[in-house]
């Protein structure tokens, strides 16, 4: 190769880098400008989860103001005990989400959803049915297991059971 081939190749070569770079920031110009027309819409459920995660872990109290606030803080904290699946007593929704599980396969001794695997459970009071349910009964844990259920949902559900088993 000659001393002019050389030169012909690194001019090429340089044109050719001259180009890359040009292109490389007009791509970044362009990027900028639609990014910069953009506008963030508001997200509220992001806005409300980042003031959760820098909320303070607990709150101070001092003095008699303190002592009161921490009690109000205490009984309004005891109050609000939230009940499963938004408090609704749809009792196929509770059936299908809790009950469902062990009486669809019969796990730990569940009787199935068949009248004949019922027996003499179904001869009992609707009550004691509710409050087997609530209570708990041999291997069935109270309230399915489901603490947060409240008697009105484990009704609810106990009688959507009665209601498939009749079917």
């Amino acid at each position: 190769m000659s001393e002019q081939d050389d030169r012909v190749f690194i001019r090429h070569f340089s044109v050719i880098l001259v180009g890359l770079v040009v292109f490389t920031v007009l791509i970044i110009g362009l990027s900028l400008i639609i990014h910069n027309q953009l506008t963030l819409s508001e997200n509220v459920a992001r806005d409300a989860a980042k003031e959760e995660r820098i909320s303070p872990v607990a709150g101070v109290y001092a003095g008699e103001t303190g002592r009161a606030a921490a009690a109000a803080a205490a009984a309004e904290a005891a109050t609000e005990t939230a009940a499963a699946f938004d408090g609704s007593t749809d009792g196929e929704l509770i059936y299908r989400r809790v009950c469902e599980t062990c009486h669809v396969a019969g796990a730990a001794g569940a009787p199935v959803m068949e009248a004949s695997a019922w027996g003499d459970r179904l001869d009992q009071d609707f009550e004691v049915l509710v409050a087997n349910a609530i209570d708990g009964i041999g291997a069935m844990p109270p309230r399915g297991g489901r603490s947060d259920l409240t008697d009105e949902q484990v009704e609810a559900s106990v009688e959507h059971m009665l209601a498939l088993l009749e079917e």
